[in-house]
């Protein structure tokens, strides 16, 4: 009886590991997965996996990887196992053997890297919208580049009186964005009530404090010391060509935009706005 039990019990182990097809034991459960490693080359686009910033491998120091990401903001990371993400997957990257020289990068006039061989993409529902011509030809001149690239159309309105009636008309949505860059936005101003009446969490409202869009170009790059002050109650426009003895504003017009070459050329306040804008028309529904 005992023999028969004994071999009942062997042909019930052998029966078993015939039904799955090898011995789960046989191998070395214990072996982890390993991580990939990945040279940390230049211009290499990673995720730190702890803190989420994502940028492209621009160098090293004192040990460490430098990423730096679409705004030109740099952080350095230790080279940590596992500590990275590419294209969603953890890796752990290593200094390549040999330094690899650097080369010349070339950046848009918002001071953004430029995306080369990619083609402008087709336009988004989403928009942004500025006060008038000349404040759409500044933002071209500026971030043209990168609004291509991101698919975003600017469009100008003829001042922003009837902002609450066209926010209705476009129907902001998910999906469907909307940026508008205000001119003289201040507390206690008739531009701050107008916009005050704009409440769908689907439209950003920002700007900058000038008077006018010209306003927000730098003096130096016009070569002036200062925007001439215009007394209340005179067009500022028309005040600005006679205190610098232009003729038509339309000449002033081109020569500021022509003095205009990058995002050094204006001022920290509409820079700031317009990041704020494109960041929120092109941020990834949930």
């Amino acid at each position: 009886m005992a023999g028969a039990g004994t071999r009942a019990r062997v042909v019930s182990v052998v029966g078993m590991v015939g039904r799955y097809d090898q011995d789960v034991l046989a191998e070395d459960w214990r072996r982890r997965k390993v991580t990939p490693e990945v040279d940390a080359e230049l211009d290499l686009v990673v995720e730190d996996a702890d803190s989420g910033f994502c940028g492209a491998v621009v160098g090293f120091e004192s040990g460490a990887v430098v990423l730096e990401d679409r705004h030109g903001r740099r952080r350095n990371f230790p080279l940590l196992p596992a500590a990275f993400l590419l294209d969603g997957r953890p890796v752990t990257l290593r200094r390549p053997a040999r330094p690899a020289v650097p080369a010349a990068r070339r950046r848009t006039a918002s001071g953004s890297i430029a995306v080369d061989d990619v083609r402008a993409q087709v336009a988004k529902a989403s928009r942004i919208w500025v006060e008038g011509i000349h404040d759409a030809a500044l933002v071209e001149r500026i971030w043209g580049d990168d609004l291509r690239v991101e698919g975003v159309v600017v469009e100008p309105l003829d001042g922003i009186d009837a902002l609450d009636a066209e926010v209705r008309d476009f129907a902001p949505g998910p999906g469907r964005r909307l940026g508008v860059l205000v001119d003289h936005l201040v507390p206690n101003s008739k531009e701050s009530r107008i916009v005050a009446r704009v409440t769908s969490p689907y439209v950003l409202v920002t700007g900058h404090p000038y008077v006018d869009v010209w306003q927000a170009v730098r003096p130096a790059a016009l070569g002036i010391a200062a925007w001439p002050v215009v007394p209340p109650g005179r067009s500022w426009k028309e005040g600005v060509c006679a205190a610098l003895g232009v003729a038509e504003p339309a000449d002033m017009w081109r020569h500021i935009l022509s003095r205009v070459n990058s995002f050094a050329d204006v001022e920290t306040p509409l820079i700031n706005a317009m990041e704020r804008l494109i960041d929120f028309v092109t941020e990834p529904e949930d």
